[in-house]
């Protein structure tokens, strides 16, 4: 079994750090630079930096505040928000950034993740999904979670894989914030259907979501949010009890 990785993400409202519940009722979580140094401090493997209202307002991701804190970290960098076409990911690639992610753009314009795997390599395309179970399926939404489409989770993901997506950063929305778990099957139902990583996000509360986010939803990595940004796990102590687990993570 690989290494798994640990993911702190920063959601950024106005320039700085927001978490909330099922995407609304948004909080403030504190500086982004200071936090993105101390997780890399922490041992965290991965960082993402969420625009999450650059789509929304039609704007692109903040640059500037992307190079401020590539300049103080030393993990792998994912930026997603405000992506459109190939120019923007040239622009947050020379800020700093090591991937980009893509959500609403892609739903709107699939050949953009042909594009960017073709401009940049696979491993620079992260599809993230938003998506809500609906009855018997899981539809994916666009505009931080605000526009539903008649896209369905897994034949979406099953065709960015395809176009060259190199991951993808599921969050399921009805556990967003909520801390109650991962969704565990629909992880592995990805992770058994896509040979690309897969993400969880979304709903964790506790060292046994991530666990078990690992054990029974296959994800590769987890992403997590305000259990972080509010002290409530630490990562040197989640990744001590995952490897007490049998869980391989990285030192």
């Amino acid at each position: 079994m690989l290494a798994k990785r640990i993911i702190p993400c920063l959601d950024i409202k106005d320039g700085q750090t927001v978490k909330g519940v099922n995407f609304v009722n948004l909080r403030q979580a504190g500086d982004p630079v200071d936090l993105a140094r101390a997780y890399s401090e922490q041992g965290a493997d991965e960082l993402v930096f969420l625009d999450i209202t650059a789509s929304f307002e039609g704007r692109k991701t903040f640059a500037q505040l992307v190079r401020r804190i590539a300049e103080n970290i030393s993990i792998p960098f994912t930026v997603g928000g405000g992506i459109h076409e190939l120019a923007d990911v040239a622009r947050l690639l020379e800020a700093g950034a090591d991937k980009v992610s893509i959500n609403s753009a892609a739903l709107r314009h699939p050949d953009l993740i042909d594009d960017i795997a073709s401009h940049f390599g696979s491993q620079v395309c992260v599809l993230a999904v938003d998506a809500r179970r609906m009855e018997d399926r899981w539809r994916c939404f666009l505009n931080g979670g605000r526009v539903e489409t008649d896209r369905e989770l897994f034949s979406w993901t099953k065709e960015a894989q395809e176009r060259g997506a190199g991951e993808v950063l599921f969050t399921s929305m009805e556990h967003d914030g909520v801390k109650t778990g991962y969704a565990n099957e629909a992880l592995a139902t990805l992770s058994d259907e896509l040979s690309i990583p897969v993400i969880a996000s979304g709903g964790a509360g506790k060292k046994e979501h991530f666990r078990d986010a690992f054990l029974y939803g296959k994800a590769d990595a987890a992403l997590a949010a305000s259990v972080f940004h509010f002290g409530e796990i630490k990562i040197p102590d989640l990744k001590s009890y995952l490897c007490a687990q049998g869980i391989p993570v990285r030192s």
